[in-house]
C-alpha cells in the first residue's frame, strides 16, 4: 500500500487543525478508558473542591502545552522515526487533554483562559527544538516529563486524599508520562545544560502559578 508523503505546506494545514481542536476542546485520542470512571465521586468540601478544581485546571494546561511541544517537535523533526514517535506520544497526551478537562468541568470549574498563549509559545519552543537537531529535540522532550512528574508527584500531595477521581488521572499520567521520557532517552535523547533545564523550571513555575488562578 502506497503511504502519502506529506509536503511541509500539508504538515502546516495538520498542525493548524491539532491546535484548533486542543484549544476547542475537542483533540483526537486513542480512546482509551478514562481511569476517573472506575473510582467513587466523594463528597468535596467547598475549599476541596476548589482545590481540586484549580490543580486539575493546571494539570490540563501542562497538557494543552505538550500537545504544542510534540507538534512543533513533529513538524521541524529531521528523521521519520522520531517524527512518528512525537505523533504517537501526542496522541497519547491527547488522552490526558481529554480526561483533565472533564474532570475540571465535573469539579465545576473552567478551563484556564491563557490556553492559546502557552499552545503558541509551547509550539515556537518545540519547533526551535527540532530544528536544532533530534538529540536535542528527543533531550528536551526527556526532561520536560520529568519536570512533568515532579508537578505531579506535587499534585498528589496536595490533592484532597478523597478526591480518587483526580488521583487516578493523575497517576495514570505520570506512568505515561515516564514512558514517554524513556522512549525520548532511548531513543538518543542528549542530557540538556543546566543553564536550559533550570530556564524550563522557571517557565513551568510561570506557566503553573498563573493558570492556577487565570
Amino acid at each position: 500500500m502506497h503511504t502519502r508523503d506529506y509536503t511541509a505546506f500539508d504538515r502546516l494545514v495538520m498542525n493548524f487543525d491539532q491546535a484548533l481542536r486542543t484549544l476547542a476542546g475537542k483533540p483526537l485520542t486513542t480512546s482509551r478508558y478514562n481511569p476517573a470512571d472506575d473510582q467513587e465521586d466523594a463528597e468535596l468540601s467547598e475549599a476541596e473542591r476548589a482545590e481540586s478544581e484549580a490543580l486539575m485546571r493546571v494539570n490540563h494546561c501542562g497538557e494543552v502545552a505538550a500537545q504544542a511541544l510534540y507538534q512543533g517537535q513533529a513538524l521541524t523533526a529531521r528523521l521519520d522515526g522520531v517524527r512518528e514517535s512525537m505523533e504517537r506520544a501526542a496522541e497519547e497526551e491527547n488522552d490526558h487533554l481529554a480526561w483533565c478537562e472533564q474532570r475540571v468541568h465535573q469539579l465545576g470549574g473552567r478551563l484556564s483562559y491563557l490556553n492559546p498563549l502557552w499552545y503558541l509559545g509551547s509550539f515556537a519552543i518545540g519547533a526551535t527544538a527540532g530544528a536544532i537537531g533530534d538529540k536535542w529535540s528527543l533531550g528536551f522532550v526527556a526532561e520536560t516529563e520529568k519536570q512533568v512528574i515532579e508537578h505531579i508527584e506535587e499534585h498528589l500531595q496536595r490533592i484532597p486524599e478523597k478526591d480518587h477521581r483526580s488521583r487516578a488521572i493523575l497517576e495514570q499520567m505520570k506512568i505515561d508520562e515516564a514512558h514517554h521520557g524513556a522512549m525520548a532517552k532511548s531513543a538518543g535523547g542528549a542530557e540538556l545544560p543546566a543553564p536550559v533545564r533550570g530556564l524550563m523550571q522557571m517557565v513551568s513555575k510561570v506557566m503553573t502559578g498563573t493558570s492556577y488562578y487565570l
